[in-house]
């Protein structure tokens, strides 16, 4: 349930300035939002030269059929029903419904986009969407139907949600009308796709920031060497999200020039690389980043209304194959940091580099301790790997032929959804092993975010010695992941 009475400053809506993170605001907090009204001026004449470009030449899919019927000439007795046609032969998607923060995502990229003035639709659409965001009405919309060519299926819902046509999910709207040229124009976008792959992208970016401290936590309960993260060593080599990581150790465990030699000459390559794996992992976030913050600011529309040169073109800005590349690199270089945390895992485990019992038990001879989290923290290592396999080495060849390539950007950003939940799990199996391998060992930590992170851990996880039912444990240890963001 959204909190909008914590937001009295609303989000203006101008089609150049949208941030990621403003996607996040209002599609998870409730943020309102306001079209800037030079905005919609620009809205309305790029809708202007598109009605009057009709009745001069062919534009695709506003005079023509679309795909294969590029040439297929709509009949003037009929034209004003294209639209609609258009929109009802399309909202074909299938699946279960996508959940309520992708929709509100899904209708503010759109409503961006189309501020940037290239599609063409009328100006009421894009108040229609402004009002839906603000009153939180919410059309229901079906997951399964686009292949990175255009969510299709998903804004055609949308759109026919808006004509009244299709039930609202949540509250409703008045119906809009259609113009015989606002269908295409209002479906030629990625919009969806990209607002779910904000969300991932925000979601793996806390986990990301959060693995510094619980890797921080494991250094301390294995007696780490602060030589790894040492300002010398990364200045060799100075990648920037490697940089960023040591950097981020240090400060959360104080490592300054006096710290404390480490237990062994050299760790395992859980501590010992950590920032040179988890370093590529924070590079493709920001990657994936600046990615998201151009697309959700394109006028990217087929065919594109170019208002200040009143023209017309044709092209394939649909494709989305620098979204597909960076969610695949993203997800790549997750799954090698994650590979480290479930060793970092059997490491705290190890009497041989903790000094404690073996799995952290404490019970009588035998006792089992957290041995059961290794299997939970691989089993979500497999689930990662498995989504991690790259989309775009796939493509599609539709439409009798002619549209012959498809990045698959959709099914990137579900598998990236699905790694969020994966790689929360492993982090949490870390995180319980780190906390354990503390308390047994009574350490007293540094006043630094690390001992902060420990409290607050310790505040959370039970402290139970004898062996005993984990599940509980695991789900509080997921909760804390996100919090340890902000350390």
């Amino acid at each position: 349930m959204l909190d909008r009475t914590a937001h009295s400053t609303s989000l203006r809506i101008d089609g150049t300035a949208l941030t990621c993170a403003d996607v996040i605001r209002v599609a998870r907090h409730g943020v309102p939002v306001q079209l800037a009204d030079d905005a919609l001026k620009r809205a309305g004449r790029a809708y202007e030269i598109a009605r009057d470009s009709g009745a001069k030449r062919a534009v695709y899919g506003r005079t023509t059929g679309v795909g294969a019927n590029r040439h297929a000439v709509v009949d003037p007795d009929t034209a004003d029903q294209h639209g609609l046609r258009l929109l009802r032969s399309h909202a074909g998607g299938s699946g279960e419904p996508l959940p309520d923060d992708v929709v509100r995502a899904g209708l503010l990229v759109r409503l961006n986009q189309l501020a940037a003035a290239g599609s063409g639709v009328h100006p009421r659409l894009l108040h229609a969407l402004e009002t839906a965001l603000r009153e939180d009405a919410l059309p229901s919309v079906h997951a399964r139907g686009a292949i990175g060519t255009g969510d299709l299926t998903t804004l055609a819902e949308i759109a026919l949600t808006l004509a009244g046509e299709r039930p609202w999910a949540k509250r409703s709207l008045d119906p809009v009308p259609i113009s015989p040229g606002d269908a295409l124009a209002f479906i030629s976008s990625n919009a969806v796709t990209l607002a779910e792959s904000v969300l991932a992208w925000h979601d793996l970016r806390r986990l990301l920031r959060a693995s510094h401290v619980i890797t921080a936590l494991s250094y301390r309960a294995l007696g780490g060497s602060p030589e790894a993260f040492s300002e010398a060593v990364h200045a060799a080599r100075p990648h920037r999200g490697s940089l960023y990581c040591a950097a981020e150790m240090r400060r959360i465990l104080a490592l300054g020039a006096d710290a404390p030699a480490g237990r062994r000459l050299q760790d395992p390559f859980g501590l010992r690389a950590f920032p040179q794996v988890h370093g590529p992992a924070l590079d493709a976030a920001d990657t994936l980043e600046r990615v998201l913050t151009i697309d959700v600011n394109a006028a990217a529309e087929n065919p594109l209304i170019d208002i200040d040169g009143e023209q017309i073109h044709h092209h394939g800005q649909f494709s989305t194959a620098y979204l597909a590349l960076a969610l695949d690199g993203l997800r790549a270089a997750l799954h090698h940091a994650a590979e480290l945390s479930a060793a970092r895992l059997s490491d705290l485990v190890e009497p041989d580099l903790t000094g404690l019992s073996p799995f952290l038990a404490a019970g009588p001879a035998g006792s089992s301790g957290i041995m059961i989290l290794e299997y939970v923290a691989h089993d979500a290592l497999g689930r990662l790997r498995h989504a991690a396999a790259p989309v775009t080495l796939g493509t599609a060849v539709i439409s009798r032929g002619l549209e012959d390539h498809a990045s698959f950007s959709t099914q990137a950003a579900r598998s990236t959804t699905s790694a969020v939940a994966a790689y929360r799990t492993v982090l949490a199996c870390e995180l319980i092993g780190a906390v354990r391998a503390l308390r047994l060992s009574g350490e007293e930590l540094p006043a630094a975010p690390v001992a902060r992170a420990l409290a607050a851990a310790a505040e959370r996880l039970p402290h139970i010695e004898e062996d005993h039912p984990l599940s509980g444990e695991i789900e509080a240890a997921e909760a804390l992941t996100g919090e340890f963001a902000d350390y």
